[in-house]
């Protein structure tokens, strides 16, 4: 029997016998809808978490110098948090030193936070994240201005009272009026909007858009800065390899500064964007790693489902089987007739569950801060899976099919 054939007669009896095929298609597509929809949150959250996420909080080709890491990962030690707290602060003389001394092209921003109130003409917006920051911080953390200007080395060197604000705080605060030239107020100390950072979005599900940036030298440093120190020295440069040339030569100048010897260990931390993701890369290691056992499960009771019909088409249809050898076919072709049908069924559920699992994964992405990416290879899985499922279940039934006496098989009823 030609391929194409066997495959029509294959979907007319799936459509003749509805719900049947749909209990048939049920193990396939529940293992293929289950693999489409963790590959294509997991891929989207991949993809988020190294553009949004570290990027957003460390920055392109940027590391930090601080006193302990921001983002912990795994289970942390009571000794190992109580050494990070023994740390020194990293101080302003330290960030002088390095951007002084750093031989690899880098641009460097020292940068403090807190939170705050910010009023505003009898308005007020709560929880604002303040920094404070040198002028360079605006290209390393890519923040676009979309009304006004940043303020400048020279209103930093000035301790200018002037800040740039998020989009969400203008909105708030000025609902549509232009926040340009006005006066906020931070804890009792006015300062004038020069800028609105373009809008940033959120970040599963938090606004990025609730802060202010003050030049690092303005009265705001007395209480977003710890006893003197700061929270983090920020260092961009130019690429990756750069990045790794920066990274040593600061990690060599502060053991140098904080005399540690060869054997002991470092009493600062340089965070990079890798680290910052290594959490989540745990996580989407163990996803990836249980995914095949939970997919197979799925499709071995599929795959049994699936032989069972295929037997019990076999005992329906033995006089048709009959007729057929009476007339000349061959045991390969009886064995390719029911192989190839029950390979359709399997398919055919393989392709519901795909459009099923991308259904799934853009409704998460639609009703939660959870991305989604549809990966190309995981539908050519899924397919694969399907007919590979459908295949290996109908070989028995077929080989049963294909083995049936003709005289015998014409006698049934």
């Amino acid at each position: 029997m030609p391929f194409l054939e066997a495959v029509r007669m294959a979907l007319r009896t799936i459509w003749a016998q509805k719900l049947k095929s749909f209990f048939s298609l049920v193990g396939v597509l529940i293992g293929v809808t289950f693999l489409i929809a963790v590959v294509s949150i997991v891929q989207g959250m991949n993809v988020y978490m190294t553009d949004q996420f570290a990027n957003r909080l460390v920055g392109l080709n940027t590391f930090q110098v601080r006193r302990m890491p921001s983002i912990q990962t795994g289970d942390v030690s009571i000794e190992t948090r109580r050494e990070w707290w023994r740390r020194p602060y990293i101080t302003q003389t330290d960030a002088a030193y390095i951007a002084a001394n750093l031989h690899t092209p880098a641009v460097t921003a020292r940068l403090c936070r807190s939170r705050a109130i910010v009023h505003y003409a009898g308005r007020q917006a709560s929880d604002i994240e303040v920094f404070s920051a040198d002028a360079p911080i605006f290209t390393i953390r890519n923040y676009d201005i979309a009304a006004g200007r940043a303020f400048t080395a020279q209103e930093v060197r000035a301790a200018a009272a002037v800040v740039v604000i998020g989009d969400l705080l203008a909105d708030r605060l000025f609902e549509g009026r232009d926040p340009l030239g006005k006066t906020v107020t931070i804890r009792s100390i006015p300062y004038r909007v020069v800028g609105v950072v373009a809008k940033q979005g959120t970040l599963f599900g938090i606004s990025l858009d609730k802060f202010v940036v003050t030049p690092f030298t303005a009265a705001a440093q007395r209480w977003t800065c710890p006893l003197g120190g700061i929270a983090e020295l920020q260092v961009q440069a130019a690429g990756i390899a750069e990045m790794g040339l920066a990274m040593d030569e600061v990690e060599t100048m502060m053991r140098s500064r904080r005399q540690l010897k060869p054997t002991q260990a470092n009493n600062f931390h340089l965070q990079t964007a890798d680290g910052a993701l290594e959490g989540w890369k745990k996580i989407s290691t163990i996803l990836f790693a249980a995914l095949p056992g939970l997919v197979a499960i799925s499709l071995v009771v599929g795959g049994i489902v699936i032989m069972n019909i295929m037997l019990m088409a076999v005992a329906e249809r033995t006089h048709e089987i009959g007729i057929r050898k009476a007339l000349g076919a061959k045991r390969r072709d009886i064995l390719a007739q029911f192989i190839v049908e029950s390979a359709t069924l399997s398919t055919v559920g393989a392709i519901f569950g795909i459009g099923l699992g991308i259904g799934l994964a853009f409704l998460v992405k639609s009703t939660t801060p959870l991305p989604a990416a549809v990966a190309p290879w995981s539908i050519v899985v899924g397919v694969a899976l399907g007919v590979a499922v459908g295949m290996t279940a109908g070989i028995y039934p077929a080989s049963r099919a294909s083995r049936l006496d003709p005289i015998a098989a014409l006698r049934a009823e």
